[in-house]
């Protein structure tokens, strides 16, 4: 359902699903939705002001699996609710990913007809190549997970038909 185009340092995934930009922008940034999809967490936007700090914690899976605390921070660099939201990301998780420089992370939500958005991911991670390896899902086949092509298959899952994928 995603389809991913990589350059050396910059992925972009693209989802259309049929919801409107409001779901899709609450799924991302709200922790009731983003502990739904995906490898699940708990983010900690604060108002979304550009130059501000966020988190997102272990979610409910993730717990379960054993994690906890922060996986991933960043600051915000942009944010017009609910058409795109660019920061900048970090994974903690794994410490040579999160010795890594922070990546720029932008998603871009776009209305279509009959209740279709187009939702594209547009990740640079330069100077990244471990994170690029894991957030393309090129580590699926090891267990590590499918990265954003698996995540956003999730994402859509749950908002059409209210059930995501399963357990990561």
């Amino acid at each position: 359902m995603t389809a991913a185009i990589s350059t050396e340092t910059t992925q972009v995934h693209r989802v259309w699903i049929k919801a409107t930009p409001q779901a899709i922008w609450d799924a991302i940034t709200q922790p009731e939705w983003v502990d739904r999809y995906g490898y699940g967490g708990l983010p900690e936007y604060g108002d979304l002001t550009p130059g501000t700090s966020y988190v997102i914690n272990a979610g409910t899976g993730m717990q379960q699996a054993g994690v906890s605390g922060p996986v991933i921070d960043g600051e915000i660099l942009e944010a017009d609710p609910p058409r795109r939201l660019v920061q900048t990301w970090r994974m903690l998780m794994d410490e040579e990913m999160a010795a890594e420089p922070a990546s720029r992370l932008t998603y871009e939500i776009e209305p279509l007809s009959d209740g279709v958005t187009r939702l594209t991911v547009i990740h640079e991670l330069e100077g990244a190549p471990k994170t690029f390896t894991l957030v393309s899902g090129g580590l699926a086949d090891t267990g590590a997970g499918g990265g954003f092509p698996w995540l956003l298959s999730d994402l859509k899952s749950l908002l059409e038909t209210g059930e995501g994928l399963g357990a990561w």
